[in-house]
């Protein structure tokens, strides 16, 4: 029989700790027999890593694979409890313990190309053998710079596209106005997007599908063995909403929308907090005009930002 009972780390769960803000927790030890010596430590750590094979000269006749990676340490943090006498007795032992977060974090983030990822570890020793350990993963929302954020959030902001449009065989053609417009475009994790849409439709058929997207446009750098740079950019949708309308023949149809945001989202990359890859984000509006094979597509950069416990908004 080990020594050791079981080790646990309790925390708040499902908890989003936002960069800058303190972790609160407790290491709860229960064991079989008394333990001479024991060394009993909690651990932060958060790092990031990212790989992705390319083709190179894959026009070429001696084309060959090559792994593309990169890696950021971003906390390191121990705390080793002390022990009153360096004896403990049989029975369940509770240990307090905090960690306060660095302010310029990224967010934890998960894809098929890269992880960043943040746990406590929990460990119960000797000077010569583990006797038991627990791992728990952290969801940590990132921070983003504050001034150029604010600059480019103190206007709102409409977006227009036109296209003209042949149907009948290509017969017929007539215009399509797709407008896009937002009170704001920075927005904090959780917030929601309310922005309205208008369609003129100067066409003569109906117009009766609208979805709105927004994507994530993520750019991964990394490096090859030989130290070369190179960069992976990757397009990935983070929530969708299809409008079901009837725009009619020449006239303007106003839809109003809102898109509820995550409430863990990696920030646009305003800040130089993630060293492996940069994040940014649009909004796309498209109109489906199945009669015609073709859409009327509008783009709206959005920033996603926050700021750290502590540091003023203004």
């Amino acid at each position: 029989m080990s020594v050791v009972k079981s080790i646990n780390l309790v925390l708040p769960e499902d908890k989003v700790y936002l960069a800058g803000s303190r972790i609160d927790g407790q290491v709860i030890l229960c064991l079989n027999n008394s333990l001479i010596d024991p060394i009993v430590k909690v651990e932060l750590v958060g790092r990031g890593y990212l790989e992705w094979n390319e083709e190179i000269n894959a026009d070429k006749d001696y084309s060959r694979n090559i792994v593309c990676n990169n890696k950021a340490d971003y906390i390191n943090k121990t705390k080793t409890f002390r022990i009153t006498d360096n004896w403990l007795d049989s029975g369940t032992h509770t240990f307090d313990f905090h960690f306060n977060l660095p302010d310029n974090l990224p967010s934890t983030f998960t894809s098929n190309i890269a992880r960043v990822s943040y746990f406590l570890k929990a460990s119960c020793a000797s000077r010569e053998l583990i006797f038991a350990k627990q791992k728990k993963y952290l969801l940590v929302q990132g921070t983003s710079s504050i001034l150029r954020d604010k600059i480019q959030s103190q206007y709102p902001l409409v977006v227009e596209v036109d296209k003209h449009i042949d149907y009948h065989c290509c017969f017929k053609n007539g215009l399509v106005i797709l407008r896009i417009s937002l009170a704001k475009n920075t927005f904090a994790p959780g917030e929601h997007i309310n922005f309205t849409t208008e369609i003129d439709n100067q066409t003569g058929r109906s117009i009766r599908k609208v979805v709105f997207a927004l994507y994530s446009i993520i750019l991964y750098l990394g490096y090859t063995v030989r130290a070369e740079r190179r960069s992976l950019e990757d397009r990935k949708e983070v929530m969708r909403l299809e409008s079901r309308t009837k725009a009619a023949p020449f006239e303007i149809t106003r839809i109003t929308s809102m898109l509820s945001l995550p409430k863990l989202l990696s920030v646009s990359s305003m800040s130089l907090a993630n060293e492996i890859m940069e994040i940014r984000y649009e909004l796309i509006g498209t109109v489906y005009l199945p009669w015609s094979m073709t859409t009327v597509v509008a783009k709206v950069p959005i920033i996603i930002r926050t700021t750290a416990v502590g540091m003023p908004e203004d």
